[in-house]
């Protein structure tokens, strides 16, 4: 237990340090300053939080179910902290895409969440390099070096993303629809099911940048094989979901709402 409560301290301390930088910039930003500097400290915080999560599953070897609960806790906690930022580039391409963003603007998110992931994976080393726990030292010893992240063939595990993203993508676009104060639960309980279900295959990241951060470092496999099931697959699962919601199940029920006015049916309502 002396690993998970180095890994805990370490996680407190960057959702500490994170949320100063978040409060200090909002008294002294605004406009697209804010928004910049919003998406970078906090994707920052989630792949400095996902690496030591990580570790203490892989290196440490703590039970599941330990992995899982702060996984569940550590995603309350970021959707609480996160305030607007989306953390994913898939997300600032969907806003372009509907026309609420510009492509400098758009350019500009996608640079600052990338910065971020790298600046977490300098930030993580150093902290391993501190030596707070044995699996840090472990970990140090083996120059940091992480397994191949993927249990599966790179299409099994591009579809697992893929599923990861789908599901993730519908449980925001239906949080409304959840009174307000279990929406951060719901969307933290679709996280931690997608982790158990397909981690063994993937990891379950199902975040571009987050994946760049995390799972790119790993050996195993070649850059573009990463590239495929980890920006092709969250892109492809965000884009269907987007279909199927917002296109294909409106049009089936306006058909299906407009099918009494066939003649058929007509003479059927007559007999």
């Amino acid at each position: 237990m002396t690993d998970a409560w180095a890994s805990v301290a370490v996680l407190c301390a960057a959702v500490l340090l994170c949320e100063t930088l978040r409060r200090v910039g909002a008294r002294v930003l605004t406009g697209a300053g804010w928004i910049y500097l919003l998406e970078a400290v906090s994707t920052f915080q989630l792949c400095c939080c996902t690496h030591e999560l990580k570790l203490l599953g892989e290196v440490a070897q703590q039970e599941p179910v330990l992995g899982l609960t702060l996984t569940y806790m550590m995603t309350v906690v970021h959707v609480m902290t996160f305030r607007e930022a989306t953390c994913n580039p898939a997300a600032a391409l969907e806003k372009l895409c509907r026309g609420t963003s510009s492509v400098k603007v758009a350019a500009r998110v996608v640079a600052c969440q990338f910065g971020a992931a790298l600046a977490a994976r300098f930030f993580a080393r150093s902290v391993w390099s501190l030596g707070l726990s044995d699996s840090h030292t472990r970990h140090q010893k083996f120059g940091f070096r992480c397994f191949d992240p993927l249990g599966g063939t790179v299409l099994e595990a591009a579809g697992a993303e893929l599923a990861c993203a789908f599901a993730f993508q519908a449980a925001v676009m239906h949080a409304h629809k959840v009174d307000e104060k279990l929406r951060v639960h719901v969307i933290a309980g679709v996280v931690t099911v997608a982790v158990y279900a397909v981690g063994n295959l993937s990891g379950a990241v199902f975040n571009p940048v987050l994946a760049f951060s995390v799972q790119f470092p790993c050996g195993g496999h070649s850059y573009l094989e990463y590239c495929f099931v980890y920006w092709l697959g969250p892109a492809l699962g965000m884009a269907s979901c987007i279909l199927l919601f917002e296109k294909i199940l409106p049009f089936l029920s306006g058909r299906t709402a407009a099918e009494p006015d066939r003649p058929e049916v007509q003479k059927q309502k007559r007999l």
